[in-house]
């Protein structure tokens, strides 16, 4: 779970488009976003954190978290336009991500040919400590393929004006019968690794990369981005169960729990389902005096070869 407050010099917001979607009477925001070879390398590097680079044709294909890369910027600019003139709003807890892809990401050399990225707030919640609220985004080429859907579940603190309306979506639990015993595997993220990552990912919020912000919204020091966490157990996935392909990860899941700061033990336990077509996972941090889950009810499922 990463609290992300409201940064002192945002990232400019992409050209959106705010409408009515009529079905759901939720706002929708669009735009359209370059997706480039080097980017998608480029963020694949920085999630195969402590792994050997991916090499071969499947090398050159994107991570399985990458859809969120270009939904996250149009997300942040809805949560801005949902905020506005929200004095209490003090920042945002991201509790859940799931991403589903249809097709790979087909990397382009302008905006004018990248991907459409709409976000629609489907559902607002009143809570104690602000409101919760779903988003549904969908990522298009500019001729109407479906390339991935996302779920995001957030919480915004302090936030008290917007509308409640629609239901939040159920959590997806995928894998019902064991294959074999699960198997953890051991990561330890670095300052280094973390800034990587913030620089591909393009989220350079200053929690994740300066320990005095950090601390000034809470944490004992800088953390590493959560789905930093997610991106490095879909990679050891594509490794260990899916034959290095990351294009047999059609869908992937968790929830958000704690945050984790960089030089502590990171666990990933992998279990997997249903002949190996899901694995469950969790990840979690030891000290000398605890075992602290970071993400729980982590999920993939994976195609069989050659479909």
């Amino acid at each position: 779970m990463t609290t992300t407050p409201t940064p002192a010099a945002p990232a400019p917001a992409p050209t959106a488009q705010p409408a009515t979607d009529p079905a759901h009477a939720a706002p929708v925001f669009r735009t359209r976003v370059p997706v480039t070879a080097e980017a998608l390398a480029a963020y694949r590097t920085a999630a195969r954190t402590g792994l050997p680079p991916a090499t071969g044709p499947a090398g050159q294909l994107a991570s399985p978290a990458h859809p969120f890369v270009l939904a996250h910027t149009l997300a942040q600019h809805t949560v801005a336009a949902l905020t506005a003139g929200e004095d209490a709003f003090t920042g945002v807890v991201h509790l859940a991500q799931e991403i589903r892809t249809h097709h790979p990401l087909p990397p382009a050399t302008d905006a004018a040919t990248g991907t459409d990225v709409e976000v629609t707030v489907t559902a607002a919640r009143r809570e104690p400590r602000g409101t919760r609220i779903a988003l549904t985004t969908r990522l298009t080429t500019p001729h109407g393929t479906l390339l991935a859907e996302l779920t995001t579940a957030a919480l915004l603190l302090g936030a008290t004006r917007i509308t409640p309306h629609g239901a939040l979506p159920p959590t997806a639990h995928p894998g019902t019968t064991p294959d074999t015993g699960p198997h953890t595997l051991t990561h330890t993220l670095t300052p280094a690794d973390v800034r990587a990552y913030a620089h591909a990912a393009g989220d350079l919020n200053p929690i994740h990369l300066d320990d005095h912000a950090a601390r000034a919204a809470g944490f004992p020091s800088a953390i590493a981005h959560g789905m930093h966490l997610l991106a490095l157990a879909a990679e050891e996935i594509t490794d260990r169960h899916a034959a290095g392909d990351p294009t047999r990860i059609t869908a992937l899941g968790a929830r958000f729990a704690a945050p984790v700061t960089p030089g502590t033990p990171l666990h990933l336990t992998l279990h997997p389902h249903d002949r190996g077509t899901v694995v469950r996972f969790t990840l979690a941090t030891t000290t000398a005096t605890a075992t602290t889950t970071a993400v729980k009810a982590g999920w993939a499922t994976i195609a069989p070869a050659g479909e």
